[in-house]
């Protein structure tokens, strides 16, 4: 008997019910998680940075040597360090795909699993959040499928903070659209609106056309631009997405973007498949390191506690 997956069919009341109280106290729930990450740091996972050099002092001992100009000391034989504008303060711009892949998979044939992907990006973004206001940061956020949906610039206040905490709320519940992803045209509207040097979240499935893989590096290069710190959540599940794992059974495959559907034996096509897929996961990661991105692979299977706490455990080894 043919099964339907990657498709959008409509959840259960009772499905629906149980979505909804899991969010129903978004705000809270993101507070009690940072409350849990950060107890247990000495530091914050995130540390300001200025938008602008302002000028050099001379180094005294039981300075940081993390600004240290290195250059000017190989000129003068004399150690100095950069002094920047604003350099206690952060701004973050969070940018969130909410294309229909991005609601994938389905509750209604995956009930288990505790988050699709959208929902993971809005409550890790949520978690975000609470840190930098807790930090009185400025945050920003921006949310995209085939064009610029929303767009809200950095600030700091209280009110700003709540009005983006309510919008990611609105995101983990929303039901997905049949609507493309134009990824690399959006990055590029919102690298021209970013002036000022922030640190950039992109939350992601990377699911876009082959055709399409050149531009949306050259929109990142463009998000680098500015010298913005950019971070790449890299959304997905392994084990289908991946891994291909969908039985010995004949399945019926429907594009959530596109309506193509695909009628197969998965075991067929299953290690060609995962063989495009590393070759693809293999090119993505050379090219984050070659452009300086910080590539955060997110397998949501893994589990949101330990997804989370080992990212923030690996910035507070290098900060």
């Amino acid at each position: 008997m043919w099964q339907t997956f990657f498709s959008l069919e409509v959840m259960s009341f009772q499905q629906q019910q149980k979505h909804t109280t899991k969010f129903s106290e978004f705000e809270l729930l993101a507070q009690s998680i940072v409350e849990g990450f950060i107890s247990g740091m000495h530091k914050s996972p995130f540390h300001g940075f200025s938008a602008e050099f302002a000028e050099h002092k001379i180094y005294n001992s039981g300075d940081s040597t993390r600004h240290i100009d290195w250059k000017l000391f190989a000129k003068t034989d004399k150690l100095y360090t950069k002094r920047y504008d604003e350099e206690t303060n952060m701004r973050c711009h969070i940018i969130i795909d909410q294309s229909s892949s991005m609601y994938y998979p389905n509750k209604k044939e995956y009930p288990k699993l505790a988050y699709n992907k959208a929902e993971f990006s809005a409550l890790a973004s949520a978690v975000l959040l609470q840190i930098l206001k807790k930090q009185r940061d400025a945050a920003g956020l921006s949310l995209y499928d085939d064009s610029h949906s929303f767009y809200a610039p950095e600030k700091g206040n209280e009110r700003h903070f709540q009005m983006l905490l309510n919008t990611l709320e609105t995101l983990a519940l929303s039901r997905p659209k049949a609507v493309k992803t134009q990824t690399y045209e959006v990055l590029h509207q919102i690298a021209e609106q970013l002036h000022r040097r922030s640190m950039i979240i992109l939350f992601t499935d990377m699911f876009q056309s082959s055709r399409d893989s050149k531009e949306l590096f050259e929109a990142l290069r463009h998000l680098k631009y500015n010298k913005h710190e950019l971070i790449l959540f890299h959304v997905y599940d392994k084990k289908t997405e991946y891994d291909f794992e969908f039985g010995s059974t004949p399945k019926h495959f429907v594009d959530v973007e596109t309506g193509a559907s695909l009628d197969l034996f998965p075991e067929i096509v299953q290690q060609q498949y995962k063989t495009s897929m590393l070759d693809y996961v293999h090119s993505l990661k050379g090219k984050c390191d070659q452009y300086n991105i910080n590539y955060v692979p997110v397998d949501i299977r893994k589990g949101f506690e330990k997804i989370m706490l080992t990212f923030f455990q690996k910035r507070n080894k290098f900060l």
